[in-house]
């Protein structure tokens, strides 16, 4: 990687000095976990998300209490080539919908009990086509980053992540393109639900992008600025600052992962913090996690975006880590332990 100016430069330094696990927290909820009123290991996956938590909240006896979800919106000018079954001016209408509290994510919420953050992203203002020119200028794309680290603001202690933009499936394809190569159509689904000859837009769109940046792709933030969108920049921006301030995350589906995938591309590590919500529907995004080396929780068919699979997985942390805290070890029940 070659430093292109100080915008990316402060995130690069920042992405150096991220802080690691805290192992004696995640030994002491592994040996608690033992010691529980159940075979070992009978709660399965359960107890490596207790576990996990435990390591990246620093605490030895890890709780969410103030789960947020939050959803950064963005607008793309590459939408305007036909890529989407939906028209743009669907942003501002679900932006209306989610203050509402009509939406898909606001029931979810409610059932499980988690806090909701929508922020606007100048939705009324397209990116560049990325087809044509780059996304965003480095300064524009080094800011949103930094926004995005608001989303733990007034606290929190555990971040789902999700997002709302019309043709924002084109960009995270042709991220996805950039850092991993293969063939282009390996990568496009079908996004809201395009036809084949809108399945053949998206192709196109990226096999262009693709070759408007062909030598800018070497490096993990150009391809962000070029080929992504503010969401997208926002959402890495997230997952950084949850890890300074120790808050485990949730990502949500193809479009959430792009974001974790630029960082992971800057260091492999960076994204050790974050647990997937489920597997999308949506072209390769288990082939994504795959590279990523996450395994999903949920697997539902989902493809809806808005946090909607992080939310829904947050509740199987909460369960996870109520088995952990609130069950007797054999000795405080007063059970016999194996013979």
């Amino acid at each position: 990687m070659s430093a292109t100016g100080l915008p990316f430069d402060d995130i690069r330094a920042l992405v150096a000095t991220l802080p690691g696990p805290d192992e004696a927290a995640r030994a002491a909820v592994m040996t608690r976990e033992n010691e529980l009123i159940k075979p070992r290991g009978a709660l399965g996956r359960l107890e490596t998300i207790s576990a996990h938590i435990a390591a990246w909240q620093g605490k030895a006896r890890p709780a969410v209490n103030r789960p947020v979800v939050a959803i950064f919106a963005g607008s793309h000018g590459v939408a305007a080539r036909g890529v989407s079954a939906y028209p743009s001016e669907v942003n501002r209408a679900m932006l209306a919908s989610f203050s509402a509290g009509i939406a898909a994510i606001n029931q979810i919420c409610k059932a499980q009990d988690l806090g909701l953050k929508v922020f606007d992203l100048a939705i009324d203002l397209p990116t560049g086509d990325i087809t044509e020119t780059a996304a965003m200028e480095e300064a524009a794309c080094a800011a949103t980053i930094g926004f995005g680290m608001e989303a733990i603001a007034n606290g929190t202690d555990l971040l789902c992540l999700g997002e709302m933009g019309i043709g924002n499936t084109t960009p995270s394809a042709a991220i996805y393109a950039a850092l991993y190569g293969g063939p282009v159509a390996g990568w496009v689904g079908r996004g809201t639900g395009v036809d084949e000859a809108g399945h053949a837009r998206k192709v196109a769109a990226v096999e262009a992008a693709l070759a408007t940046h062909a030598g800018h792709l070497d490096d993990p933030l150009e391809i962000l600025r070029r080929l992504g969108g503010r969401e997208i920049a926002a959402m890495a921006g997230a997952i950084l600052a949850a890890r300074v301030e120790k808050v485990p995350v949730i990502l949500d589906g193809y479009v959430a992962t792009a974001a974790a995938a630029i960082l992971h591309a800057l260091r492999p590590d960076a994204i050790d913090h974050c647990l997937a919500g489920h597997v999308s529907a949506e072209g390769a995004h288990r082939a994504v996690l795959d590279r990523l080396g996450l395994e999903p929780i949920l697997d539902l068919g989902l493809r809806l975006g808005e946090g909607s699979g992080a939310a829904l997985a947050a509740g199987i942390v909460k369960v996870a880590l109520a088995c952990h805290t609130g069950m007797a070890t054999f000795a405080e029940a007063a059970v016999p332990d194996r013979a």
